[in-house]
């Protein structure tokens, strides 16, 4: 028999379970079952299996905004993550003035992502926009930034590395802070540089945050969708497609809503796999 204490506990975690089974797993195995018919909303209704699939596996298209979606994920977590853990390291060796730059370094995420893509739009408009004007004035090359393929994709990573650095940087800086002073006091007597200092005994002991933060930005790129939406829409061509806005534009400009949802079923299994690569991780380092 269950202790009365633990069933109680269960009671306070229905509603939550409820919420979730409603809110995610039921619209899940609804896409996933859709996936399986050509539903073209309003004209037609019709069970084609793997037919969906088949045709995006098999789509050019489909592949290229694949690749884009992980180009993306992967550079715009890897420079967050320099970023955010350089300025962690320089914010905590300040003496003076280390909060008002905290909160300066903090103010870009109390800005929505759809309102940092009009920012943005404005801010490096190839003809009136104040980056371009500046580059002029300098003597530097101007560039169309969103307007052309070659530079679209990044400037895209470099607008959200401006927009999410912060979260990375707060992170990093309170785990910073908490380590134990033990270890860190010792190096120092024993005459390691700051420099030692921070490769072999900071940065080991910070690891399982750097992970986490790692983890958390890996799946937050890989779902963009406000700041392509709002900047490029996807554009030029599809040179900054990714699959969130792929699904989007299948559903809402083509009311092709069983291919939007296959879209959405494949890169959902993407995630969970990555998810679970990560977890996997996870427990070797903690076992290490």
């Amino acid at each position: 028999m269950k202790d009365p204490s633990q069933r109680f506990a269960y009671y306070l975690i229905a509603p939550a379970v409820l919420i979730l089974a409603v809110t995610s797993l039921y619209p899940a195995v609804f896409s996933f079952i859709l996936s399986f018919f050509n539903w073209n909303w309003g004209v037609r209704f019709d069970f084609i299996g793997f037919g969906n699939y088949a045709d995006l596996f098999s789509s050019a298209e489909f592949w290229q905004v694949l690749y884009q979606t992980f180009l993306f994920a992967v550079v715009a977590t890897a420079l967050e993550l320099a970023l955010g853990l350089g300025l962690a390291v320089v914010v905590d060796q300040l003496k003076f003035g280390a909060g008002i730059i905290r909160t300066l370094l903090l103010t870009p995420l109390m800005v929505s992502g759809i309102i940092v893509a009009l920012m943005s739009k404005i801010l490096l408009d190839p003809m009136l926009g104040l980056i371009n004007y500046l580059l002029g004035a300098l003597g530097l090359p101007l560039s169309p930034f969103f307007g052309a393929t070659s530079t679209a994709m990044g400037t895209v990573i470099m607008v959200d590395a401006w927009w999410q650095t912060a979260f990375v940087f707060i992170i990093v800086l309170a785990g910073l802070q908490s380590l134990p002073g033990e270890p860190i006091e010792a190096a120092r007597v024993d005459g390691a540089s700051a420099l030692q200092t921070f490769f072999r005994v900071k940065l080991p002991m910070l690891r399982p945050v750097l992970f986490t933060v790692l983890i958390f930005r890996t799946i937050d790129t890989l779902k963009v969708f406000d700041i392509i939406f709002g900047t490029t829409g996807g554009g030029p061509q599809i040179s900054t497609e990714v699959m969130q806005t792929l699904a989007y534009r299948k559903a809402f400009s083509f009311l092709q809503m069983s291919e939007s949802m296959t879209v959405m079923v494949i890169f959902s299994a993407i995630v969970l796999a990555i998810c679970l690569v990560y977890m996997r991780l996870e427990e070797r380092l903690e076992e290490a």
